[in-house]
């Protein structure tokens, strides 16, 4: 094996490009790990589950709790998540990500789980996720607080599509592309959807801002 590497490269591309080359690519790519270790799952290797679940259980977690609004249900459905993953495996085809197929799971789930109960939203702003604690002045710590509390008040009243846009955007941090799969549209109406969520919470905001304005 033979490779030149540049010395001058920075640490992290140093490391990238070096694992690489030593065809270790999953070290500096965790999304690739779990990749591979959805494909060996889907081909009956029961202990590539742990895998699997470290790389999908928080991310997924985090999106159904912004869906949900409440921490019991999140976690409701998360394990439901689960088991309709572990009944797919052998649809996961070689060469696919994990992580947009597995939010396209845990999506399916709280459609289903809506059309179920009949509901849009099932909690009160008290079960909302809490903002961090932080330190500094405390006005400015209420201050941060009211704001959360009007986004996600926001956020549950939009429309399922855009506030599901905005959140696989937004807080899961997918690509266009990949919020796209997930939802089963275009990048471009993706892209609409989370531009009309980012209006109203800016929106939202901007009166929130005005009344506490002296």
């Amino acid at each position: 094996m033979s490779f030149a590497l540049s010395p001058f490269l920075p640490p992290a591309l140093l490391f990238a490009a070096l694992a690489e080359a030593l065809g270790m690519s999953e070290v500096s790519d965790p999304a690739a790990a779990g990749d591979r270790a959805m494909a060996r799952y889907a081909t009956g290797e029961d202990a590539a589950f742990g895998a699997v679940h470290a790389a999908l259980a928080d991310r997924l977690r985090s999106f159904l709790l912004r869906l949900s609004r409440s921490q019991a249900t999140a976690d409701d459905l998360l394990q439901e998540t689960f088991l309709r993953i572990h009944r797919a495996r052998g649809s996961f085809l070689p060469g696919a990500r994990l992580v947009p197929w597995g939010y396209a799971i845990a999506r399916n789930v709280w459609v289903d789980h809506v059309r179920a109960r009949g509901v849009r939203r099932e909690s009160t702003v008290a079960d909302a996720p809490d903002v961090p604690s932080q330190e500094g002045d405390g006005e400015d710590i209420a201050i941060a607080r009211e704001a959360a509390t009007v986004v996600e008040e926001t956020l549950a009243r939009l429309p399922p599509n855009q506030r599901e846009a905005f959140v696989l955007i937004r807080y899961e941090g997918l690509r266009v592309d990949e919020a796209a799969a997930v939802l089963g549209v275009t990048e471009n109406a993706v892209k609409l959807r989370a531009f009309h969520a980012y209006e109203a919470l800016r929106a939202a905001l901007g009166r929130t801002k005005k009344r506490g304005t002296p």
